[in-house]
């Protein structure tokens, strides 16, 4: 059965089952249940619904917003909608200093990762600008493919100067639990978030296609003494994040 043969009207709709964008939400969920939509699968466009169960454009868009909120499907830029494919909906405060690891841990989500890069090297310009190292000076790198729910999420690229994490291979979970044992966990930071499209590479490694929405996010961190202690550099997809701030009027 096709998803248009699914969503027509006299199998399912009915005055007496609630509001009508309700229903057709719930028949939208049936068709996911079903299987006649799959993982990934495009829905037909709010106007093709609107035609095929004589609902207006409002309730055809409401009904599909309520399945965005929940995270059942996903809505691309210039592309549709599609059913979700399991990657979470995570919402990330901007006011709190915090890892991944426990960013996921507070949601319920196991996390696990892929190692992309781990050791010391010579920094580049960027890492001796960033961390203000001295010349000869070594740079500890930690980057990771971050998973939910064994989804990809991010892509995380750690600088660390040396003579604080000497030993890059003691991080086997959270880098902060390595820096907090070490007595060298930030305490606040500085970020700037710039929206991109993904390139090859990184959109091979989160599982979307190149060209597809994601957010380059730079990351400087600092000791209470204002000493800068991590330089990240992480790429997120932008299907799978909402970055949250508040924000008070001036007096």
């Amino acid at each position: 059965m096709t998803i248009e043969d699914f969503l027509r009207p006299a199998d399912w709709m009915d005055g007496a089952q609630g509001p009508r964008y309700v229903q057709l939400r719930r028949r939208l969920e049936d068709s996911i249940s079903s299987g006649v939509l799959t993982a990934n699968a495009p829905l037909p466009a709010e106007r093709e619904i609107a035609s095929i169960t004589g609902l207006s454009r409002v309730t055809v868009r409401r009904a599909m917003q309520d399945l965005v909120d929940k995270g059942i499907i996903v809505q691309r830029q210039g592309s549709g909608s599609f059913v979700s494919d399991g990657t979470p909906k995570v919402e990330q405060s901007l006011s709190r200093l915090t890892s991944f690891t426990e960013d996921m841990a507070q949601r319920g989500l196991p996390s696990t990762f892929e190692w992309l890069e781990r050791g010391l090297f010579a920094p580049t310009l960027d890492e001796v600008v960033a961390l203000a190292l001295s010349s000869g000076e070594q740079v500890a790198r930690v980057a990771r493919l971050r998973m939910a729910n064994e989804r990809p999420m991010a892509i995380e690229r750690a600088s660390i100067p040396a003579d604080i994490l000497p030993d890059p291979d003691i991080v086997t979970t959270s880098l902060y639990e390595v820096l907090d044992v070490g007595g060298h966990r930030p305490e606040r930071a500085l970020q700037k978030i710039s929206a991109i499209n993904l390139g090859p590479a990184d959109a091979e490694l989160l599982g979307v296609e190149t060209g597809s929405a994601g957010l380059r996010i730079e990351r400087t961190s600092y000791l209470s003494n204002r000493r800068v202690v991590e330089f990240t550099r992480s790429v997120y997809r932008g299907d799978a994040y909402d970055f949250i701030a508040e924000l008070k009027l001036a007096k």
